[in-house]
């Protein structure tokens, strides 16, 4: 099978594609697979590091006030479908996926024209501008959310969750981990703002330690807001030395243990979090960020308040005490906890790579 994969901006459009990449190869060894982006995306570095080969065309957003900026960036997206031509042409795919940003809308759509099977991928609640643009030309749009059908048509939908890294499923011994932090058998909170922190979710932790909190909590702060939460925390007066059920770093190497041990997720609201927090069936308080193109992170955050899985915090909401009290109400309450897991549980996909392959399969077969 020869795969073509696009996507690219941010690390929720490249990873996605880079998990379905890896699924193809473990059920058919013999796939070769081109990527293709932008120079000035993450998938300049996270592809080829995941060993895969990338071509890149010259394609960018609009920006949004009238300038002569636009001029160029629309003579590069009409020169932007000769190119994906040219591309497609030399690898001669079977099939092309692609999984969001600004250069899967002319990959994708050249494809499609030149009638090749196209699946595209949809990581959030709230379709971005590509995948609604290409949701009509793609034989197959894929989507994570069952909520999603109704904010955009296509030719034929199919929800298949979001791919995740499959150690996400790996068996913990949440006893051991807990020695390991040498907490006591108490209620496990982990707390985390994404790989680069939260300066609002690190500020309301801080906050939240000076009424010292009775359970368990391993925050990640960021390596870049480590400093200055560990500062904040001293001009508060508390010490999380002194603290015996508290554990705060920069960075969480072993995030995927600590995930699964987790009684309760705070943190963002990015798809890919919100994916693996109800794959394994977590209880959740979640504080979208606002600085996220269409506000797409609070559509996600509803779509889990309502199903029961979450609560939600809005960041201008966001206090060390409102953040105790919702921590407190679901942890404190074993009823509350677990129907907040169990409806968490329903709503998770553990098998989207799977799915998504046989979409593909279904097509060029």
């Amino acid at each position: 099978m020869r795969v073509l994969l696009t996507g690219g901006g941010t690390a929720g459009h490249i990873n996605p594609a880079i998990a379905i990449a890896n699924y193809i190869k473990e059920k058919e060894a013999n796939s070769e697979f081109l990527f293709v982006g932008t120079e000035h995306g993450l998938e300049k570095t996270l592809v080829p590091k995941c060993g895969y080969n990338i071509k890149f065309i010259n394609v960018m957003g609009l920006r949004r006030s009238l300038t002569l900026e636009n001029v160029k960036v629309l003579y590069n997206y009409i020169k932007s479908f000769s190119d994906a031509k040219k591309i497609i042409k030399e690898f001669k795919p079977d099939i092309v996926i692609g999984t969001g940003g600004y250069v899967c809308a002319s990959v994708v759509k050249m494809a499609s024209k030149m009638k090749i099977p196209t699946l595209i991928h949809e990581q959030n609640v709230f379709p971005g501008l590509a995948v609604k643009m290409l949701s009509n030309d793609a034989d197959i749009t894929a989507i994570s959310f069952s909520e999603t059908r109704e904010m955009m048509k296509a030719k034929k939908m199919v929800e298949t969750g979001n791919p995740l890294r499959p150690n996400l499923f790996k068996e913990i011994d949440k006893k051991a981990l807990m020695e390991e932090y040498g907490f006591e058998d108490k209620k496990l909170v982990l707390v985390f703002g994404g790989s680069l922190g939260a300066p609002c979710i690190n500020k309301a932790l801080a906050e939240m330690l000076k009424s010292s909190p009775d359970f368990n909590i391993i925050a990640s702060t960021g390596e870049k807001n480590y400093e200055n939460t560990m500062k904040y925390l001293k001009e508060l007066g508390v010490d999380t030395e002194k603290m015996k059920n508290v554990k705060i770093l920069p960075y969480l190497y072993n995030m995927e243990d600590v995930f699964g041990a987790a009684d309760l997720i705070v943190g963002r609201a990015g798809a890919i979090t919100v994916s693996e927090i109800t794959a394994l069936g977590k209880a959740a308080i979640l504080i979208p960020s606002p600085y996220v193109a269409h506000n797409h992170q609070e559509y996600n955050a509803r779509y889990l308040e309502k199903k029961g899985a979450s609560r939600v915090i809005l960041e201008n909401e966001l206090t060390g005490e409102v953040l105790l009290k919702n921590i407190k109400e679901i942890t404190g309450n074993e009823e509350t906890l677990s129907a907040m897991q169990e409806s968490s549980k329903k709503i998770g996909i553990c098998d989207s790579c799977e799915k998504i392959y046989n979409c593909v399969l279904s097509l060029i077969k």
